[in-house]
């Protein structure tokens, strides 16, 4: 499959993703549990239904040591059991930031509230900014029909 736009080969496409790159960095510094990004990643690709992202997220995890079987489970993690409740509250965080136009208020004052006594300040600023990036980088390999499955981690190191 070949890709409709080669976003990797722009020059200005490198620019963007370079400062979405900054703005990926900037997040380690909020202290979140490695886990938790991880997570994150892997379920706002899952709902894009962005496969590069998905492909890219899933390995990265596996190679930082992540379980394959809690990986596996991101996908129904309403009904599975090796989710901490921090790790609950950032993957419902993740699908109503994902799916914001799904519901009437944005975010659910619920889903809010599990995060908020989950997280501190920064935590949830690095959550927050998490969410929003994948999302934007969900789109851009969307829109430019980026090919999944050949992702090797540390590709782009």
């Amino acid at each position: 499959m070949e890709p409709r736009f080669n976003f990797f080969a722009s020059p200005l496409a490198a620019k963007i993703v370079k400062h979405l790159n900054s703005a990926v960095k900037a997040t380690e510094a909020a202290g979140l549990a490695p886990e938790i990004p991880n997570l994150v990643l892997l379920r706002a690709s899952q709902i894009n239904g962005c496969g590069f992202c998905t492909d890219m997220h899933y390995k990265d995890a596996v190679h930082a040591g992540e379980d394959p079987v809690r990986l596996n489970m991101v996908a129904a993690w309403h009904e599975a059991t090796v989710f901490t409740d921090a790790e609950r509250a950032a993957l419902a965080l993740t699908e109503e930031g994902t799916r914001i136009a799904d519901a009437r208020t944005g975010v659910d004052d619920d889903v809010w509230e599990s995060a908020r006594k989950q997280f501190s300040d920064a935590e949830l600023a690095g959550l927050i900014s998490v969410i929003a990036v994948i999302n934007a980088y969900n789109r851009l390999n969307v829109l430019a029909g980026t090919p999944a499955g050949s992702y090797q981690p540390g590709q782009f190191a």
